[in-house]
């Protein structure tokens, strides 16, 4: 149930430092505001009452999606509705062209950043499964440091990230394809505006119909996304027929360790995940 908001300091600085600045000095008492999507909701159902709110809208420079030669990189106030539409990412990162073109509605995407999206943590995020099987990289940025870190080593928990006080997710980069590279992403939802009961998301080299490299990510069947990495080390090095991708299908299913919940039963989301991920190889 949604509710008033309650009073909160508000700051809209203009540099990354100054935001960082703020957001070291009050903790975990403060929270990023960009797209505003799922902040504004949690604050209004009282699952969040930061006491600060520090908006990231002001700050020039955020908004872009740039590639060259080493691959492609997008700022943390770019939306996913400009990730669905851009394309360069249509043409060469088409599993993230896939996952943000089935996110919500137009509103949430227009809205919604896909740095935002990430941020919150929540194993069901599509753009968070298309980037594992992209090997997307995040540009972290503090006060006094900046790093560079795979995704993989983002997330800890459900809405838990490695995340300190002082740091922001400035920017994602992702390596340059090859052009025996491709992808695919599904998902099963009740109704488009549902966050998933299960996503894949899938990367494959295929050369000859066989398979160099593969990435399978899989959402909303353990405590944050997860790569299936025994039913990659089944696809690695062999040709793409029905009972290799049927073997490899499986072992995702096995992989996964899901919940049962008001949304989906146990049994149902692993039965799920092997027949997406074969769709998903298939494609």
């Amino acid at each position: 149930m949604t509710q008033p908001l309650k009073p909160f300091g508000y700051f809209e600085p203009t540099t990354i430092e100054e935001a960082a600045q703020i957001l070291s000095k009050y903790g975990t008492k403060a929270k990023v505001l960009a797209g505003g999507i799922d902040l504004v909701a949690r604050m209004r159902r009282r699952l969040i009452q930061p006491q600060y709110v520090v908006s990231i809208l002001n700050i020039p420079g955020l908004d872009y999606i740039q590639s060259d030669e080493a691959g492609l990189r997008f700022g943390a106030l770019t939306t996913i509705r400009s990730i669905e539409f851009s394309p360069i990412i249509e043409r060469d990162y088409a599993v993230l062209h896939e996952a943000a073109s089935q996110i919500a509605s137009v509103q949430v995407k227009t809205m919604g950043t896909a740095v935002g999206n990430l941020c919150v943590a929540t194993p069901a995020s599509d753009i968070a499964s298309a980037l594992y099987a992209l090997a997307a990289r995040l540009r972290i940025t503090g006060s006094a440091s900046e790093k560079i870190i795979p995704i993989e080593d983002f997330f800890v928990g459900v809405n838990k990230s490695v995340l300190e006080p002082g740091e922001i997710v400035t920017e994602v980069i992702l390596p340059s394809p090859t052009l025996q590279t491709g992808g695919a992403f599904f998902k099963l939802v009740r109704t488009a505006a549902d966050i998933a009961k299960v996503n894949v998301a899938v990367s494959l080299t295929v050369t000859d119909n066989r398979c160099g490299e593969a990435r399978i990510a899989l959402g909303s069947v353990a405590p944050t996304v997860i790569r299936a990495t025994r039913a990659e080390e089944a696809l690695k090095g062999s040709t793409l027929e029905p009972k290799v991708v049927e073997q490899a299908a499986q072992l995702a299913a096995q992989e996964a360790k899901p919940i049962a919940d008001l949304r989906s039963t146990i049994e149902y989301r692993r039965g799920m995940v092997r027949v997406l991920v074969r769709r998903a190889v298939e494609k």
